[in-house]
């Protein structure tokens, strides 16, 4: 918004041209997103609390964790603000890629508020029916793999994607309803493991952060004409403006993160989480880099391959033993690590420096081919 303001004033105060600078605004986005959640974070946290918005804890599982019975949820307000206002702020609102990132985390926003609503207002036990909750993640990929398919930008690369670690590394998948159908995968697919792994104080946000952080970077190599050609990656020409984005992601997570560090103030509920995710798997994919999601967010993977394993075991053993086994102690697997006996702290710190190891392997991945 400040970029079609301001910009074309530049000729009478020529202060206004730092508007031109994907570098200045999106510094200016996280700085934003940052303030944004410490000035209207506790006002949410107050009047969710006021509410008795409270999140409720499973009997399941560790311990440790009834004391946080009560602790309000639905904090995704929080970081849903703090990406939308900056992103509006300081993107150009004329870029298909700010349009649809905006459409992808209000769109996933809604669903799992829609969640959450019906868990601590209604006390519905299991919240929104999972079949609804699918059908929200595969209508948002059905909507953003249209676009992908019908825009002038993704000319030449409507259905192409790259591999990280070879040379030739751009594939196309030359079905349009094949690539579509892919994209639909991608955004289930993330949504759901950050959803998993918001179980600990502060995991996921952290994750979150240091996974946007990789994306932003990507997306201004791959909106350069000079770097993308050096580091022989997909040039799209408009893609800068996803830093914007992603340093307004990295801004709101680090906002939420000061609530949401143990003890928890607040929780990111579905709201939040199912927001984060989506925003991550369709950076990913408006950026033709899906494949590196293992890697930029290989933590969220991970929770989410641990929980498969177990019902997968459980189900094998049922059926050969007569009994269902556990393959860990609990999942998602950082309470199978809290249940062996790590302080919560641990495994949240572990888990981010993990996430920060994925990072630096995500961006190696460039050279190493």
């Amino acid at each position: 918004m400040l970029y079609h303001l301001l910009l074309p004033l530049q000729e009478y105060f020529s202060a206004f041209n730092v508007f031109r600078y994907i570098s200045f605004r999106s510094a200016t986005a996280a700085i934003t997103a940052v303030l944004f959640s410490f000035i209207v974070g506790p006002w949410i946290i107050k009047k969710l609390h006021a509410m008795q918005i409270g999140e409720t804890i499973r009997t399941d599982g560790p311990q440790t964790h009834a004391k946080k019975a009560g602790t309000p949820t639905m904090g995704g307000l929080i970081i849903i603000g703090a990406i939308l206002v900056p992103t509006l702020l300081f993107g150009r609102l004329d870029n298909i890629y700010i349009q649809m990132m905006i459409v992808s985390v209000l769109w996933m926003g809604l669903v799992g508020f829609i969640d959450d609503y019906l868990k601590a207002v209604k006390k519905s036990k299991k919240g929104l029916i999972a079949r609804y909750k699918l059908l929200g993640q595969i209508s948002l990929g059905l909507v953003l793999g249209t676009v992908m398919i019908i825009h002038p930008e993704f000319e030449g690369v409507r259905t192409a994607t790259t591999l990280p670690f070879f040379k030739d590394l751009v594939i196309d998948l030359r079905s349009v309803w094949v690539y579509i159908l892919f994209v639909i995968f991608v955004i289930t697919a993330m949504s759901n493991s950050v959803n998993l792994s918001d179980g600990l104080d502060g995991l996921a946000s952290g994750l979150s952060a240091v996974a946007a952080l990789v994306f932003a970077g990507i997306a201004y190599i791959t909106g350069r004409a000079d770097f993308s050609q050096y580091l022989n990656i997909i040039y799209l020409p408009s893609a800068g403006e996803l830093t914007v984005f992603c340093a307004a992601l990295i801004g709101a997570s680090l906002g939420f993160l000061w609530f949401n560090a143990r003890p928890a103030e607040v929780f990111m509920g579905d709201t939040g989480s199912l927001a984060l995710g989506a925003a991550l798997g369709a950076v990913a994919v408006m950026l033709k880099k899906e494949f590196l999601l293992p890697f930029a967010g290989g933590v969220f993977i991970i929770e989410s391959l641990s929980v498969i394993i177990q019902v997968r075991y459980f189900k094998y053993t049922k059926k050969k033993y007569g009994e269902g086994r556990r393959f860990f102690r609990m999942a998602p697997i950082h309470h199978h690590f809290e249940l062996k006996g790590w302080d919560e702290n641990k495994v949240v710190i572990r888990f981010w420096i993990l996430g920060i190891l994925f990072a630096l392997l995500t961006l190696s991945t460039f050279k190493i081919r």
